[in-house]
């Protein structure tokens, strides 16, 4: 069953997005508020094959601020990525690796929309030019999502918070929202699996922490989902 479903879900959602894109294409010489809305309908289209293809239930723990915030969400699987315009309930300015901004059409639409790109071998430099971007793109109002360890990490491991998310917290003065997410035992494995993933929304951390502090926060709420022992970031 499990093989199936994940079958199905393979066909309808990647023949889905194919022709999204495909609408992406004239949309990237409109108004960017045409590259927001396809952007949030391919989310939503993706919540849905989830749902009703392969069997999920999506539970949020917590309540999310009304006010513009910086989410530092718990990085799983792809599910959280595609799916942080449904969960947030709007246009979002994620955090992505400069790896998907090399690809066609899609990197151009991505540039269009306001994805950040990451290049995570240039150390410093990438954190002033993220630290740069989001400070321009910041009077938007939009709220930003970042995957706090930089990459994928597997159910029940710790992941290491990278440096970008203090410089991000600093520079942008926003409340910081932590988020868990549980999203690996079912959407990561081969064949994908039904079930229930839970997002639980921490305690919002105020701007003007030390790094420290923050850091203990941010990593306590992530791994709020996960069987580990006692530690620290």
């Amino acid at each position: 069953m499990s093989q199936m479903r994940s079958a199905v879900f393979a066909v309808t959602f990647y023949v889905g997005s194919f022709l999204i894109i495909m609408v992406t294409v004239p949309a990237l010489i409109l108004p960017r508020g045409f590259v927001f809305g396809i952007a949030r309908v391919w989310s939503w289209y993706h919540r849905q094959c989830c749902r009703f293809v392969l069997g999920y239930r999506i539970v949020v723990e917590g309540t999310q601020p009304k006010e513009q915030a910086l989410y530092a969400i718990k990085h799983e699987s792809f599910f959280e990525a595609i799916d942080a315009p449904t969960f947030t309930g709007g246009p979002v300015i994620p955090f992505a690796k400069i790896e998907l901004m090399r690809i066609p059409v899609w990197g151009r639409a991505a540039r269009q929309y306001g994805v950040i790109g990451v290049d995570r071998d240039t150390g410093a430099q990438a954190i002033r030019q993220i630290s740069r971007a989001a400070r321009e793109l910041k009077p938007e109002g939009r709220d930003f999502v970042i995957f706090p360890e930089g990459t994928r990490i597997p159910h029940n491991q710790p992941g290491t918070l990278q440096a970008g998310l203090y410089a991000v917290y600093k520079i942008l003065g926003l409340p910081l929202v932590p988020v868990a997410v549980d999203s690996g035992p079912l959407y990561q494995t081969k064949p994908k699996r039904s079930g229930t993933i839970t997002y639980r929304i921490g305690e919002v951390v105020p701007p003007g922490l030390s790094r420290d502090e923050m850091e203990a926060r941010v990593f306590a709420a992530i791994n709020a989902l996960n069987d580990l022992p006692e530690t620290t970031a």
